[in-house]
């Protein structure tokens, strides 16, 4: 019984005296700049195997004689600049190019898609890595798994027929290049 009046008084003497105190409480923090790179999770391509990891993406291409050209759909979030490189691992593809860009919900910044810098067509005779877009900032919120906050980057790869090709793209968060 003891212990029980014990409880009762800490219970109502300690907002009283939590009350009575006065001061302010300062709190800091930082979000640390990240760029991530997905593939669109419904994309699905015979000629296309797929891994995908935090900031990159790693595409396997196997040229077979219906694969002309391929399409993929790379998802960008970023809450800062963004740079997206490629490294091809052999000059088995002919062209690569961004062919489309456009956000994914209500997330994604308004200002990115006009803003985005893209490279007509990657040369793919120049030293790696290869710069493929920068842009600002993408996601106004949510987190890296959030459907609305990315943006589909459609990119168009022609390999070369009858060959494997290993090319993955990486996204670096910093200020996009002019």
């Amino acid at each position: 019984m003891r212990h029980f009046f014990t409880l009762i008084a800490v219970v109502f003497l300690f907002p009283v005296s939590a009350g009575a105190q006065s001061g302010s409480v300062a709190l800091q923090g930082s979000v640390s700049e990240t760029a991530a790179l997905s593939i669109l999770p419904n994309f699905t391509d015979k000629n296309v195997q797929v891994v995908s990891s935090g900031s990159s993406v790693r595409l396997t291409l196997s040229a077979d004689a219906d694969a002309q050209v391929i399409r993929v759909p790379l998802l960008v979030r970023s809450n800062t600049g963004f740079k997206i490189s490629a490294v091809l691992e052999s000059q088995t593809v002919t062209h690569l190019s961004v062919v489309d860009v456009r956000p994914t919900g209500s997330l994604v910044s308004p200002e990115v898609v006009n803003a985005v810098v893209r490279s007509a067509e990657v040369d793919l005779n120049a030293s790696q890595p290869l710069l493929v877009l920068t842009g600002p900032r993408v996601s106004l919120g949510g987190t890296l798994n959030s459907p609305n906050n990315a943006l589909q980057v459609t990119l168009l790869i022609r390999p070369t027929q009858g060959s494997l090709t290993h090319l993955t793209f990486t996204a670096t968060a910093g200020p996009p290049v002019p």
